[in-house]
């Protein structure tokens, strides 16, 4: 479900970039202007427009620490702003002088990457306002980036279409072709997933390109263990080439926009593919972002203007069942969880005085009206009552529905645990049913959508033990699987 707030029409050329803090949204333009409106009623804050820049901006992104916001042009300048008074902190000019197409920061703040038509990436060191490192790609101009939330490696992506990592000393890890005819984004993210194929936590990645697919990523990257990266599956969907991806913070959602002037919502879990969504506009779409502890999307478009949805539930797709059996494991949720939480149960006005006791999902559970009104300053005795509330019917949910399960056990087809898990030819395991459905209409892998080398089909014994050892020290899960699959 997807709802439409705002539309926002001051930019008067068209809009290149979206960008979320927790309580700001900032855009910009090809009419060298950056604007900046509060989340609270979409108005633009008193210092908006930001003028600095002499040419088209391309790209905009806030600091993690959301005290200074970055923006980048084809007058070979990235200018960060204070974003207390909109104020010019900096302009540092790239080496070559060259249009820098993006720009994005580490996620400590100490450093900003830029990336230009030349091909440059330049690291600055952001305090100290120089540069730290700097590279160069073999081909193409630099026009994507993405930071790993563990900040020791990023991404570009280039108009040639490859996919370049490099650590913070900018020593590249890893460079290879991953979308025909071009990247056009990339995005991260936050929360790490494990790999079940290598056993080994990692981060997901998004990219999308001109070869009208989005990819998902699996990146890992250690000292011991070296760098990794997978593509885990394909999404399809567009009709053109994809010009902007988002992915969510939990990494089940990507949201994409295209030449095809369409926004569509898709599952980032499984090649089965939903559309949660398909959001059409008046010409290309070419800026997307998803704010970081809202259910808000931001579009920009070729039209002049930037449009805010509200994201919902979905009603029946991969990501939502998974989701059901998942969300109520609520003592590991993080901050950000609670956040997420308290704005899609409407209490969005009490985050900041969660965020500043820094309340994750153990503490949440154990809230009472003292802790709410000493601690966490709630006045509101009508407030303080309705969080308490939402409390307890979260425990109550608690109590009907199974807890975390391991994402290895889990069908990348259905997004079911599995029952009879085997293992195809491309190495990953499913379920029999699913995969045998599968193949008998199609010939390709449903993780990475290439052609299998053979059907054959091996029961996965290890899997199936495991997951009964799993089931057995959990009652309740076990409860839930015999019951489900009758």
């Amino acid at each position: 479900m997807v709802e439409l707030i705002q539309t926002l029409a001051d930019h008067i050329d068209d809009v290149n970039s979206c960008s979320f803090s927790d309580s700001l949204l900032a855009t910009c333009s090809l009419d060298k202007t950056i604007r900046v409106y509060s989340l609270k009623d979409f108005t633009e804050v008193s210092f908006s427009p930001l003028r600095g820049h002499t040419y088209a901006v391309h790209c905009c992104c806030f600091s993690p620490n959301q005290t200074v916001l970055a923006s980048c042009s084809t007058d070979g300048k990235t200018i960060l702003w204070n974003m207390c008074n909109g104020q010019i902190l900096a302009s540092l000019k790239q080496p070559s002088g060259s249009p820098v197409r993006v720009c994005r920061f580490s996620p400590s703040s100490m450093y900003l990457a830029s990336g230009a038509a030349d091909g440059s990436v330049v690291l600055w060191n952001v305090p100290l306002l120089r540069i730290h490192r700097s590279g160069l790609v073999k081909d193409g101009s630099l026009v994507a980036c993405a930071y790993s939330p563990g900040g020791n490696i990023f991404i570009t992506g280039s108009s040639c279409g490859d996919l370049t990592a490099w650590d913070e000393n900018m020593r590249c890890l890893y460079s290879d072709k991953a979308h025909d005819l071009g990247v056009t984004c990339c995005d991260f993210s936050a929360r790490p997933v494990t790999d079940t194929l290598r056993g080994i936590e990692c981060f997901q990645m998004a990219s999308c390109g001109q070869d009208n697919v989005i990819r998902i990523w699996l990146i890992s990257y250690g000292d011991e263990k070296g760098f990794d990266m997978r593509c885990k599956l394909t999404l399809s969907g567009h009709l053109a080439p994809v010009l902007s991806c988002a992915l969510s913070s939990d990494g089940e959602t990507v949201v994409s926009g295209s030449v095809d002037k369409s926004v569509i919502i898709q599952g980032a879990v499984s090649i089965l593919l939903f559309l949660d969504n398909v959001i059409k506009s008046r010409r290309y779409v070419t800026a997307c972002a998803l704010a970081p502890s809202q259910p808000l999307l931001a579009t920009g478009s070729m039209d002049k203007t930037v449009t805010i949805w509200k994201l919902g539930q979905t009603s029946d797709s991969p990501a939502a069942r998974v989701k059901r059996k998942t969300e109520f494991h609520v003592e590991s949720w993080t901050e950000d969880d609670v956040k997420t939480w308290l704005a899609n149960e409407s209490l969005a006005e009490v985050e900041q005085h969660f965020s500043a006791n820094n309340i994750d999902g153990k503490e949440l559970l154990g809230l009472t009206k003292d802790i709410l009104l000493q601690d966490l300053k709630i006045e509101s005795l009508g407030l303080r009552n309705k969080i308490l509330r939402k409390i307890e019917d979260l425990k109550s949910k608690m109590k009907e529905a199974p807890s975390n399960i391991p994402e290895e056990f889990l069908c990348p087809i259905t997004c079911e645990m599995m029952k009879d898990p085997v293992i195809a030819s491309d190495g990953y395991s499913y379920e029999r049913k699913a995969i045998e459905s599968w193949i008998g209409t199609k010939r390709t892998s449903p993780m990475t959508n290439l052609t299998l080398e053979n059907l054959l089909l091996t029961p996965n014994r290890t899997l199936k033990m495991a997951l009964n050892r799993w089931l057995d020290t959990r009652p309740d899960e076990k409860n839930y699987y015999i019951t489900s699959s009758n």
